[in-house]
Order: structure tokens, then C-alpha cells, then sequence
């Protein structure tokens, strides 16, 4: 059965996009079919994947709009090894043309009944705000992954996160969990991080991964040349940490599964 992620977090500069495109490049290299579904009108995920977001004639914006369907705008990561819904600057305009079209929350969730029995695992690229593109992926998703840096500031806007997946959840998609936190860009020399990852592993519990994400220049590098960092550097601390992540994953999976 297919696993659903919505990664999001409504801070910018996060790490939100490179974990989705290395996570999902990641589970595919444990043989598992994932899609990625880039919904950040930057496309910054689309570019990572080695798509020239500019060469597009149809994206996720279509679909969104009914124009187009799923199956035709999906495309093939080489460089990732799984396939890709792909996003450009046109998807800043679905914010406003949702608003007057019928299931504006839902129709991503739709969209991807045409064809999620194929995958093991989607990933959703949220864009940084609260906005409809984000509620979409929402009521799309089975969890939701939060990457976040620890630092002050990542502890105030999460606490407004977790109230809208609550607000999800009671009105759009009860089934809606948080699957975990993920500390990304981590430097371990710094003693607010350290505070800031023991508050959150207080909070929290066991939905912190036990994997962490450290600032790593492969992880930074590896976008300009359209690839995944386990396909710039494997042998990288961060590749490997996005290896890692995947393993703890599903064995997460592999434990809810046997709960069930």
C-alpha cells in the first residue's frame, strides 16, 4: 500500500526541498517506486531532478486546474531514478484560481488516485507558507514529515504548523498524522542547536527521527547539477544521512504495518 508524505514547513530555508528530492531519491534506491510532486511554484524540486522547469508545457498547475491529467504531466527523474509531477512559476496563480473551483482542498488528493497504487511511496513538496497549495498536499498526504533547523525562531512557527494539521485533521483528513521531525542543517558545534534538538525530542518523543541532517556543501552543491547528492557524492555526510533517513523510514513503516 502506498505511503503518502507531505513535507512541509512554512518557514523557508529549511531543508524542505533537498530532503524531498533526496529522500525520494533514496527510497528508490532501495528498489521502492516513489513519485515526487513538486507543488512550490519556485520548482526548485523540479530542478534538482534534472527537468528544466522552463522547457515545461504542462505541470502539476494543469492537473490542479483540470486541464490536464496526472498521468500526462508526469515525467521520469534519470538522474533521481523515480518520476516526478513537475512545478514552474505558473502555480503561483492556482492560489487564486482554486478559490472559486468546487474541492479546492482536495483536488490533488484526486488527482493522485489516478495513479498512487503504482508507488510505495509519494513525496509532496509543500511550499513555505500555509497557504492552499500547502492544504492540498494536506489533505493529500497519510503524514506529514516537518524538516526544521534548530534554532529559536523554527520553535515558534512550529507550533503554528501543528495547529494547522490539527485544524486538517478535524475538518479535511482525519487520517492526517505527523510522521516526524527532522532536524536538517545541523552542526553540532552549536550549543543552541543542541538546547533546541533536546526541547524538541522532550516534546515530542519518538516522532523525532533518530537520523540528523548536517550542513553538508555536497547537499548544497548537488541541485546545480540536477542531481540527487547520492548520485553527486554517496560517500557524502549528507548523502548519507538522506540513506540513513530512508532506512529509519521504513522500518517505521515496517513496524506501523505489523501494528496493524
Amino acid at each position: 500500500m502506498v505511503k503518502i508524505l507531505a513535507v512541509t514547513n512554512q518557514k523557508g530555508g529549511v531543508g524542505k526541498t533537498t530532503t524531498s528530492v533526496n529522500l525520494a531519491a533514496s527510497l528508490a534506491a532501495t528498489g521502492r517506486k516513489v513519485l515526487l510532486v513538486d507543488m512550490d511554484p519556485q520548482g526548485n524540486a523540479t530542478m534538482g531532478c534534472g527537468i528544466d522547469k522552463r522547457e515545461l508545457q504542462h505541470t502539476i498547475y494543469q492537473v490542479l486546474l483540470g486541464s490536464a491529467a496526472i498521468g500526462e504531466v508526469r515525467r521520469i527523474s534519470e538522474s533521481g531514478g523515480f518520476d516526478l509531477i513537475p512545478a514552474n512559476r505558473e502555480l503561483a496563480g492556482a492560489e487564486v484560481e482554486l478559490v472559486d473551483l468546487p474541492n479546492r482542498e482536495t483536488r490533488l488528493k484526486q488527482a493522485l488516485r489516478a495513479i498512487q497504487d503504482n508507488y510505495d511511496f509519494i513525496l509532496i513538496d509543500c511550499p513555505p507558507a500555509l497557504n492552499l497549495l500547502t492544504l492540498n498536499g494536506l489533505c493529500a498526504a497519510h503524514a506529514v514529515m516537518i524538516p526544521m533547523q534548530c534554532e529559536y525562531y523554527a520553535l515558534e512557527g512550529l507550533s503554528d504548523l501543528v495547529s494547522t494539521i490539527k485544524k486538517v485533521r478535524a475538518n479535511l483528513n482525519p487520517a492526517l498524522q505527523i510522521e516526524g521531525l527532522l532536524r536538517t542543517m545541523f552542526d553540532a558545534r552549536n550549543l543552541l542547536a543542541q538546547q533546541v534538538s533536546d526541547q524538541l525530542k522532550q516534546h515530542f518523543g519518538d516522532k523525532v527521527y533518530d537520523t540528523i541532517i548536517p550542513r553538508n556543501i555536497r547537499l548544497a552543491e548537488a541541485p546545480s547539477h540536477g542531481v540527487p547528492a547520492i548520485k553527486y557524492d554517496r560517500n557524502s555526510k549528507g548523502a548519507q544521512a538522506y540513506l540513513a533517513l530512508a532506512g529509519e523510514i521504513l522500518n517505521r513503516s515496517a513496524v506501523q504495518t505489523a501494528a496493524a
